[in-house]
């Protein structure tokens, strides 16, 4: 399995998974998500694939497009309430529904963990939404809660 960087020509198969990762989110959040829905169009990931600050990194094998890991670097500085930081935020990993269960995940959190760790990162980040299964992998991969985001749905309250 080769990672690296993601390309133009991954598009399509990039745009494929997104679809896939819509539907996770929409099967564990039909009142929020949209069946067969993407995050970005395929204009966003040409301008985006060319973002320093926005790698995206990708699991390849056998010219089989495997899954992809969409981040994020973030910087904090000067602030009076927090300290002065590095971290790389992932904003969406994916792997195919065809691949699951074969490491790809983990080889692909292990690479962006390298990565991170050769910038000076201080703190990999990411949210992951109650009821998705890759909460599990994040758990076996180190990751530790940070903070949580409550809701309270109106149609359910009795005030």
């Amino acid at each position: 399995m080769l990672i690296r960087r993601a390309e133009i020509s991954d598009i399509p198969d990039i745009l494929r998974l997104l679809v896939q990762v819509c539907n996770v989110h929409q099967d564990i959040r039909p009142d929020i998500f949209k069946r067969d829905g993407v995050k970005y169009t395929e204009s966003d990931l040409r301008e985006l694939l060319t973002d320093e600050g926005r790698p995206v990194w990708c699991a390849v094998e056998d010219d089989c497009f495997l899954g992809y890991c969409f981040c994020q670097w973030k910087e904090y500085r000067d602030s009076s309430v927090s300290t002065d930081r590095k971290e790389l935020y992932i904003d969406d990993l994916c792997v195919d529904e065809a691949a699951r269960g074969k490491g790809v995940a983990t080889e692909l959190f292990r690479y962006v963990t390298a990565v991170a760790k050769s910038e000076g990162t201080n703190f990999i980040t990411l949210n992951v939404w109650e009821g998705n299964s890759a909460r599990c992998f994040y758990d076996k991969m180190g990751m530790k809660p940070r903070k949580t985001t409550l809701e309270l749905p109106l149609e359910e309250t009795v005030c």
